[in-house]
């Protein structure tokens, strides 16, 4: 038998692809006058460099250089993880002392910095423009402030999303990572659906779906989801976000099931709305208006269309019913690691103008939650030329468990 190569960890992205990322990002940082990139977000990281670990919970970063070579900066114990799964050279990986871990008098990006400016990936001065991803959740207010000290002459900037804007329109591989994340995704739901009966309690339930995410398909295990498995029942299913608790399930209530399937950290969400028992006359209208909807809201989502259009595609669907939905209807995906798996760029909301391109991805999601009750419907798509290519083929109906 074979032993695992680095290749292996990242599902066959060539190198070609990784340079031609790279030169995207640089391409983007010469629009906007960047001398310098610290990219701290993992699904950053792993899209320009291939570095995959459960280290994002310490400080690292990426230095990109608007010329020259690109540098990884983390944990020592954990940057001899980059051996493994990251295209970059041993010399381009730098592991910062343990002893800077949890200091109160000191913080890694201090000697992060430093050790950036002595191997030529950045440099202070009146010229230098810096940026950093401001909203991403893996900078700290105290990382910045040390990045700041650290390059006084230098003038920080926020890098608004820059290289997840780069992300959105993915490549034929990446699609064909997507496709694979759908087909775990649907069995997972599949797993789901059947598992949710009377007196099973959440957690035990909750403890199939995951075995089923990590455990995959007969062609392709399975990855971790950036979002645990989203269980809200009952009354609690007017709301989104919830998990599940050791309590079991209850005859005359419905339960909204949001997961995830994942394959090389490319994530295809996937929602479906379960009743145990007869469901109510409004549950079942609700459910019938919320997928005409979506097949409005896919037939919209087109390319040289917006967010704004697919928005008010589904609005006009479900306003026959007297309903109306002002948030987001979907976002764009890719890679995600915790606690997100969006994108964090477009979104299928009522002031997106962002014109849809083909190879862009998204999960849109159908959540209607009312005063103690609640139903959700959603796929993951990607656009084709003409349009959108659904990744699952879950019946889009109420599950019924009579």
């Amino acid at each position: 038998m074979p032993k695992t190569s680095p290749e292996d960890f990242r599902k066959g992205v060539s190198a070609d692809e990784f340079a031609d990322r790279l030169a995207r990002v640089r391409e983007a940082m010469a629009e906007r006058s960047v001398s310098a990139l610290l990219v701290t977000d993992p699904a950053n990281i792993f899209y320009l460099s291939g570095y995959d670990a459960w280290s994002f919970y310490m400080p690292q970063c990426l230095v990109v250089p608007s010329q020259g070579r690109v540098h990884l900066f983390a944990r020592a114990m954990d940057a001899a993880g980059a051996r493994f799964t990251a295209v970059l050279p041993d010399d381009q990986v730098h592991g910062y002392p343990e002893e800077l871990v949890h200091r109160d008098d000191c913080h890694p990006f201090d000697w992060i910095i430093d050790a950036a400016r002595e191997c030529g990936a950045l440099s202070d001065g009146p010229d230098a423009v810096v940026a950093v991803e401001g909203d991403c959740h893996y900078l700290s207010a105290r990382a910045y402030l040390a990045v700041t000290a650290a390059l006084p002459g230098s003038r920080i900037v926020d890098s608004g999303e820059l290289v997840n804007w780069v992300r959105v329109v993915k490549s034929e591989h990446e699609i064909a990572l997507l496709r694979i994340a759908g087909s775990i995704a649907q069995h997972a739901m599949e797993v789901a659906l059947e598992a949710v009966r009377p007196g099973r309690r959440q957690c035990d339930v909750a403890a199939e779906i995951m075995a089923a995410q990590a455990s995959g398909t007969a062609e392709h295990g399975g990855d971790y989801s950036a979002i645990v498995p989203l269980l809200p029942t009952g009354a609690g299913a007017g709301t989104p976000h919830l998990t599940w608790t050791e309590l079991p399930f209850v005859e005359g209530e419905a339960t909204t099931i949001e997961l995830a399937g994942v394959f090389g950290r490319y994530h295809a969400p996937l929602a479906r709305t379960v009743m145990l028992g007869e469901p109510s006359p409004r549950l079942l209208e609700t459910a019938d208006v919320v997928r005409d909807g979506m097949q409005e809201a896919l037939s919209a989502l087109v390319p040289g269309a917006t967010g704004r259009d697919v928005h008010s595609a589904f609005n006009a669907v479900i306003s026959r019913q007297g309903l109306t939905k002002e948030s987001r209807i979907g976002y764009s995906i890719g890679i995600g690691y915790p606690p997100d798996w969006g994108e964090r760029t477009v979104s299928l909301r009522s002031g997106e103008d962002t014109v849809l391109r083909a190879g862009m991805a998204f999960h849109v999601i159908l959540g209607m939650w009312m005063d103690g009750w609640g139903y959700e419907l959603s796929e993951p798509v990607v656009l084709t030329e003409s349009s959108p290519e659904r990744l699952t083929d879950v019946p889009q109906e109420l599950t019924i468990r009579r």
